[in-house]
């Protein structure tokens, strides 16, 4: 009941936009009074029971109560009314400010009363309100209306001949059939359109009463009435369906036809009618149409959601134009049934790469363990094109099951099944992956071949971290030094003690290009350093032993940027390890980045290390810069002596005003 009021609410907002002005402005006054309500609104409505709630609002219709509440009383009477109500209802149809309101409550009221009164205001009321009491007797399909209606049919008015109409459509049956068909071959044209509606809605109940003969008649006299295209292509749709297998010849020929209505009709049809033979027909005009069209019809055939047209569909996906198949492959994608996997196959290994691409991602969604399965049973058969196809599917599937096989052919002689290998490892690969990596790493003499290999090492040691070093180790060992430089990256992403201890000892490889790349990757050691310690021994131990300058260099820049940033390490310790490595360094930069390490430290013997570097031109004011930045700090650690001391030496050393300045300052501030 209350849906119904809902929509009889949104009716009357609708009706009213065809009234006159100061009625519109009232009504849509009356609608938001209504919508804010919610409370008791209307004088003598109370907690009572719906008969007493009924007379209340009826006493408030015939009194002169304001018309915002009389609008609210016929809402509430739709909702408590009974046919007491219909006579103060009814007084209000032939009143502007109140006829769409009472016409709520007159719909909503059951039993025969309200069509009485709706009948009754019918052959007194003109103009709109008599259109708006036809809608109302066309909503409420009271066929006792229906001789009052065909009356109405050939009014001089044609907004109400028109409402006629529809209402009669809305009722229904022999009577209001019969009435439309003879009225649409006479009627005006201005309210030809309308009986057209009337005579499709009427053949629509024939149609769900299984009176199909009935419909169809209706539906073919829209169709060859002289109307509009759009009521002319209803009746043609009607038409069709109705006639049920029948109607294929009369589809047919909208599928082919030249106008792009018809035709488009036709599509909508294709999808609705039902039965095999209409999937085949929609099959068969498939195969006629012209290019354009075809990727419609079959998205149509598609639609229609009957088994009979998988086999089609599967059919154009493995033969035809590309844009076609594209559509059937897309198709068979949505459907997602795994016996299009051998057609999809077929699809995915052919030579068109956007075809084999669309197939990919197809198969790479169909649902179900079997297709697994099946994708696995084909595999150690295959070859070419096919293993690759099946090695891809594999990893976009995580097929595990597969990592034995696709192991095997990242040493296949053909170099694309050994890519898609190498590629499926690193989505899928674990330990046994990374030595058989390795091992197709040490046997390939291919430049692009290895610099795939490479990648996927790194990518794969990277995902599964230490347990995957043992597996790397018989690289590093390789008697070729391109084998050993490979290795050492996939040990640095891999992490841990024993890929660090191996990077270490590539230092002193014989091989001086390897050693060049081991020095330079323990200084970079590891990418998320310096979480990992350990690495300050073998850099340390490299910048103290290593003949070579440039791994002199490289070790105690990052043994340096070890200390500054490992904030773990204690200030002591920290302290120590600068005054051991202090001698070492010769060149300003690295002393530049020892001077960010020591104006960190709150120790005396920092400040000393600093002012001695203060006393060298090359880096005497960064030093100072350095001895400010520490010493203007209150550190109870330094006495106020030893940093006046350390701001003074900066102020005579610097050749930096701004230096000078800061100092001091700073000086001032310990005064």
């Amino acid at each position: 009941m209350k849906f119904q009021i809902r929509n009889s609410l949104v009716r009357a907002s609708q009706k009213l936009t065809c009234t006159p002005t100061p009625i519109l402005t009232w009504a849509f006054t009356a609608l938001s009074l209504f919508i804010a309500w919610s409370g008791p609104a209307c004088a003598g409505e109370t907690a009572s029971s719906a008969p007493e709630q009924e007379r209340a609002l009826i006493q408030v219709l015939q009194s002169d109560a304001p018309p915002g509440q009389k609008a609210l009383a016929c809402k509430k009477l739709a909702i408590y009314g009974t046919d007491k109500a219909v006579p103060a209802l009814a007084t209000l149809l032939a009143d502007e400010r109140f006829a769409s309101w009472a016409r709520i409550a007159l719909e909503a009221i059951p039993g025969p009363a309200p069509d009485k009164a709706l009948r009754n205001a019918a052959g007194k009321l003109h103009g709109m309100l008599l259109v708006g009491v036809i809608n109302s007797i066309g909503f409420r399909q009271d066929a006792g209306s229906v001789s009052v209606l065909k009356r109405k049919l050939i009014d001089s008015d044609a907004q109400v001949a028109s409402a006629a109409a529809v209402s009669l459509g809305k009722i229904g049956g022999p009577q209001a059939a019969n009435a439309l068909s003879r009225a649409l071959g006479k009627a005006a044209e201005p309210v030809r359109p309308a009986i057209a509606e009337g005579c499709v809605r009427c053949a629509e109940k024939f149609l769900a009463d299984a009176k199909s003969a009935d419909a169809v008649k209706l539906y073919d006299a829209v169709r060859f009435s002289a109307l509009p295209k759009e009521r002319i292509l209803e009746g043609l749709r009607g038409a069709i369906l109705a006639r049920g297998s029948a109607g294929i010849p009369l589809l047919l020929a909208q599928l082919q036809s030249g106008d792009r209505d018809y035709f488009n009709i036709g599509l909508r049809v294709a999808r609705e009618l039902p039965g095999r033979e209409a999937t085949e027909a929609v099959a068969g005009a498939f195969r006629q149409a012209t290019p354009d069209r075809q990727p419609l019809l079959l998205l149509a055939l598609a639609d229609r959601g009957d088994a009979a047209a998988t086999p089609v569909v599967a059919d154009i996906a493995g033969n035809g134009e590309k844009k076609v198949r594209l559509v059937a492959i897309d198709i068979l994608d949505r459907a997602g049934d795994p016996a299009a996997l051998p057609v999809l196959l077929n699809d995915a290994t052919g030579e068109d790469p956007e075809i084999s691409q669309a197939a990919l991602a197809a198969l790479a969604r169909l649902a179900g363990n079997d297709v697994d399965s099946e994708l696995l049973a084909r595999l150690p058969d295959s070859s070419g094109r096919m293993r690759q196809t099946l090695i891809t599917l594999s990893a976009r599937r995580g097929i595990e099951k597969a990592l034995p096989l696709v192991a095997q052919s990242v040493g296949d002689p053909d170099a694309n099944t050994r890519n898609a290998a190498i590629q499926a490892l690193t989505a899928l690969g674990g330990n046994n992956e990374v030595a058989e990596l390795a091992r197709a790493l040490a046997k390939s003499e291919i430049p692009a071949e290895r610099a795939h290999i490479e990648t996927v090492l790194v990518t794969l040691s990277g995902r599964l971290g230490t347990k995957c070093v043992p597996s790397l180790l018989s690289l590093i060992q390789s008697p070729e030094p391109a084998n050993r430089k490979a290795a050492l990256q996939a040990l640095v992403a891999a992490g841990g003690s024993d890929a660090l201890a191996a990077v270490a000892a590539a230092t002193e490889d014989k091989d001086q290009s390897l050693q060049d790349e081991a020095v330079r990757t323990l200084c970079s050691w590891p990418n998320a350093w310096p979480e990992d310690a350990a690495v300050a021994e073998p850099l340390l131990h490299t910048a103290k032993t290593d003949s070579n300058s440039a791994h002199d260099i490289l070790a105690l820049r990052g043994y340096l940027q070890f200390l500054l940033g490992d904030e773990k390490l204690k200030e002591d310790d920290k302290l120590a390890k600068m005054q051991e490595i202090m001698p070492l360094l010769q060149r300003p930069q690295e002393k530049i980045t020892a001077m960010a390490v020591l104006q960190g430290i709150p120790d005396p013997a920092a400040l000393e290390l600093l002012a001695a570097l203060a006393a060298e031109p090359a880096v005497a004011n960064d030093a100072c810069a350095a001895l400010v930045q520490a010493a203007a700090q209150n550190r109870p650690s330094i006495s106020i002596d030893q940093r006046k001391k350390a701001l003074q030496l900066a102020v005579e050393k610097s050749t930096r005003e701004e230096t000078k300045q800061k100092a001091e300052a700073a000086l001032k501030n310990l005064q």
